[in-house]
């Protein structure tokens, strides 16, 4: 089993341009918006470490609803965790992979498939306005006791030609993406279901829950009292089953504290991070770490 590389965080947002407003004030540069064929579209967040964050808005609603009905498991767990969670929030999260055929396989087989793969492709627009075609294919993970979670792979079938190093420079300094913070109320039920979706058996536990690290990235599963003593964030369900909850960035502290006064973002300095909670157009608390 070899661990997987992070590609990429999933943030549902009711409105792309409130967060693109939001983002840009924490300091981030935002790329162009981008529209899937199947209905929804993004402005994505990219980082120098090759992750990215992906803001998810409804561009025609009627396409989500009418690719979901045929089966578009993108859509289909877009739309069910917004019913149940908000317009605003942490769905998934992304991971590389050379063979999205040979994912769906052993989640098949492991029986954590989610539902059919997915192929398709858009547009990609650079910082200087150049555009190129990408295309992807997809693989979806879930664990049927964790509805408001999804892990899926992306195989990259054709990579844009494109220049991101406009894209990939941020006034708050942030580099790439250290952590990805999970709860659940025990952590340990879901160790067999993490441990192939991240590649790595070793999940070594804590005293406020798990940690399993991918290949680039540690995902920390905390109980909801490890959540708001190590972040001061509260799990706003009672429900069981894994929730992302958070994101902890690698960044240079004198220029994030320059962008979040910049901004005027609220923000909580525990001494290890500094901690922006979540907002409209930003679903997830941040967490910055960094000299």
């Amino acid at each position: 089993m070899s661990a997987k590389f992070f590609d990429h965080a999933v943030l549902p947002v009711e409105s792309l341009e409130v967060s693109r407003e939001r983002y840009q004030a924490l300091g981030f540069t935002v790329a162009a918006d981008a529209r899937h064929p199947f209905g929804t579209e993004n402005a994505c967040v990219f980082f120098s470490d090759d992750t990215y964050l992906e803001p998810l808005g409804i561009a025609q609603r009627e396409d989500c609803e009418a690719t979901a009905t045929k089966g578009n498991v993108f859509t289909k767990l877009d739309q069910t965790y917004r019913f149940r969670v908000g317009q605003d929030g942490f769905s998934a999260v992304a991971f590389k992979t050379n063979d999205a055929d040979a994912d769906h396989k052993t989640f098949q087989k492991l029986g954590i498939s989610a539902g059919k793969k997915l192929s398709f492709g858009r547009n990609f627009v650079d910082g200087n306005g150049k555009k190129e075609r990408a295309s992807f294919k997809l693989s979806f993970a879930r664990d049927d006791r964790a509805p408001d979670a999804t892990f899926f792979t992306c195989e990259r079938i054709n990579t844009p030609n494109v220049d991101r190093s406009s894209l990939t420079s941020h006034a708050n300094g942030v580099t790439g993406i250290k952590e990805i913070i999970l709860s659940e109320f025990v952590p340990s039920d879901f160790q067999y279901f993490l441990q192939p979706v991240i590649g790595n058996r070793d999940t070594p536990s804590h005293s406020f829950g798990m940690e399993i690290t991918s290949a680039n990235v540690n995902f920390n599963v905390l109980t909801p009292e490890g959540l708001t003593a190590m972040f001061g964030a509260t799990r706003q369900t009672l429900d069981r089953g894994l929730r992302l909850e958070g994101i902890v960035f690698a960044a240079d502290k004198s220029a994030l504290l320059a962008a979040l006064k910049q901004g005027n973002i609220e923000y909580r300095d525990s001494g290890r991070y500094i901690i922006v909670p979540a907002a409209n157009g930003q679903g997830a608390f941040f967490a910055f770490e960094g000299n």
